[in-house]
């Protein structure tokens, strides 16, 4: 774990501490359309780009092409060290600007950030969730390299469905509910506005103890996305830790 980090409140109010960042790469071009190799985009179903918070950022909710832009607020590596990139535009004075995934709500919150007030990053990473079939796929360059069953939310309380992005990764104990890991998104229920003390937010997550109850393949959980834990353990060392934060989660 990073030395020095600051707790988080994760999942149901539980107080963890935030594993280490990843490296970052040097500033791309600006694409106005789909990400490439060498060019920040939008994401596309093989290659996404990530943006590293290392200090305080200036939000823009609306694009900062004019004077008259001020920004609406800020975030922190403490709130997400890492953050998916949505698009990328230049504005009139062809400077680039990116706009990203917020960790806070609705769970399509975004907002725009100067390129160069974050660490840009290429991942080739992503996970898909499908609710019907109950069903996680990590890919890689749009190729899937694992597939398992999964819990998905119960009826009642659905997962939700959209476009997310990993905020951080918890290492945890395998014998608890929520099993070895905790992937948290920046997703929240759609339905729960707080939950075992937390503020509703959904993860991905493995299985102890009465979660075990639940059998793989069920829509039975509050909106998480359970995993057996040797699957969210391979998941873990398939992306590697830190490089996990930031990467798209799509639930549909």
């Amino acid at each position: 774990m990073r030395a020095g980090a600051a707790p988080a409140v994760g999942l149901a109010g539980i107080a963890v501490l935030a594993l280490p960042a990843a490296g970052s790469a040097a500033a791309p071009a600006c694409a106005a359309g789909h990400a490439t190799d060498s060019a920040v985009g939008r994401p596309s179903a093989a290659l996404a780009w990530r943006a590293g918070v290392k200090a305080r950022v200036p939000l823009y909710r609306t694009f900062p092409g004019s004077r008259r832009a001020r920004a609406s607020s800020a975030i922190g590596p403490q709130d997400a060290p890492w953050l998916l990139v949505l698009q990328a535009k230049r504005d009139r004075k062809a400077r680039c600007w990116v706009r990203v995934r917020l960790p806070s709500r609705p769970n399509d919150a975004s907002a725009w950030v100067n390129p160069r007030r974050v660490s840009l990053s290429p991942t080739p990473w992503r996970i898909v969730v499908s609710r019907r079939a109950r069903e996680l796929t990590l890919r890689r360059a749009g190729r899937p390299v694992m597939r398992v069953k999964v819990v998905v939310g119960a009826p009642g309380t659905p997962s939700p469905a959209g476009l997310f992005s990993i905020v951080d990764v918890w290492r945890w104990n395998p014998s608890d509910f929520l099993g070895s890991y905790i992937l948290a998104l920046t997703a929240h229920s759609p339905v729960l506005q707080e939950f075992g003390g937390g503020d509703g937010r959904v993860g991905i997550h493995g299985r102890g103890g009465a979660s075990l109850l639940d059998p793989l393949g069920s829509a039975a959980s509050h909106g998480c996305v359970r995993l057996a834990n040797p699957a969210i353990e391979s998941l873990v060392r398939r992306v590697g830790a830190a490089g996990l934060p930031g990467i798209p989660v799509r639930i549909d």
